[in-house]
């Protein structure tokens, strides 16, 4: 599938491992939706007096989350087979971002800077939807055609 190999290293992964793309694209969404979450977070808190705008490095963070993953989880059936974990949620550490320009207020939001990242960020989680999206009406449309 060199299209999700493109897509893959198009969004931040540099060599992503074919038995874990499923995964990559979960953790992607997942990591995506954070930096959301921290994005918006920045944009709230433009004028809040010495709020330090935070971002995490998604690259470094999808990464870290598809190393730290399991293939698939399995249920045990007998007292003898080893019981894996599922897997956990990927996570990221937020940094603080550093300003091109200080504020007098020490606010370092930069409202241009927040609203690109928000902006790019959401084209990239809504590009990673579809795809996965139409990976599942691939499937579906499959199991429609064995009826």
């Amino acid at each position: 599938m060199s299209g999700g190999s493109e897509i893959a290293r198009l969004f931040g992964v540099e060599n992503p491992a074919t038995q874990n793309q499923d995964r990559t694209w979960e953790h992607g969404l997942l990591l995506r939706a954070k930096r959301l979450e921290l994005l918006a977070g920045n944009i709230a808190n433009a004028d809040t007096p010495n709020y330090k705008a935070r971002d995490f490095d998604f690259a470094q963070a999808l990464q870290e989350a598809d190393e730290g993953s399991q293939a698939l989880a399995m249920r045990t059936t007998s007292a003898l087979h080893i019981e894996l974990k599922p897997p956990e949620e990927p996570t990221a550490t937020p940094l603080y971002r550093i300003p091109y320009q200080a504020s007098l207020d020490g606010n370092t939001v930069e409202m241009s800077v927040e609203q690109a990242a928000f902006s790019e960020n959401s084209v990239r989680y809504q590009v990673e939807l579809n795809h996965v999206g139409g990976e599942f009406k691939e499937i579906n449309d499959l199991f429609s055609e064995l009826k």
